[in-house]
């Protein structure tokens, strides 16, 4: 973890948190990117609104960071495609299974002391690690 800046990682989990706070005081809704995604299909009209409006925010926001400070964006990829292709799905379905994402359960319902989303983040991040550990230790991140 050679480029982990204490301050900047406190700056993003602040805006993180305040964005939480405020789609939930305003809209009542909690956070969770894969719900707020999977309730767009099939488009329900009076709830389309708030789910397109917060996606574009996020996607503005990383187009807006990524002119004005380049180097945050910056990655080097160390596993391989297909890994990271079967990442992407193992996380899609294990947030359905869950009920929930890592924002969801992490941000919100731990911000909530939501006892389910305390299980759910420590099965999920216990079985990330061991996965990542495996993959990159026994495949060489290649899969």
């Amino acid at each position: 973890m050679e480029s982990f800046t204490p301050f900047t990682s406190l700056v993003g989990g602040i805006i993180i948190g305040i964005a939480a706070l405020i789609l939930l005081f305003c809209v009542r809704k909690i956070a969770g990117v894969s719900g707020i995604i999977g309730g767009l299909f099939p488009i329900v009209r009076r709830d389309a609104a708030w789910r397109v409006t917060f996606l574009a925010g996020l996607i503005l926001g990383g187009t807006v960071l990524s002119q004005v400070y380049p180097k945050s964006i910056e990655l080097e990829l160390t596993y391989s495609t297909l890994a990271l292709t079967l990442a992407g799905l193992l996380v899609g379905f294990g947030s359905r299974l869950g009920g929930g994402c890592t924002s969801g359960h992490g941000i919100c319902g731990l911000g909530r002391l939501s006892s389910r989303s305390m299980i759910a983040v420590l099965t999920f991040m216990t079985t990330g690690i061991i996965t990542a550990v495996i993959v990159g230790r026994f495949f060489g991140g290649a899969i």
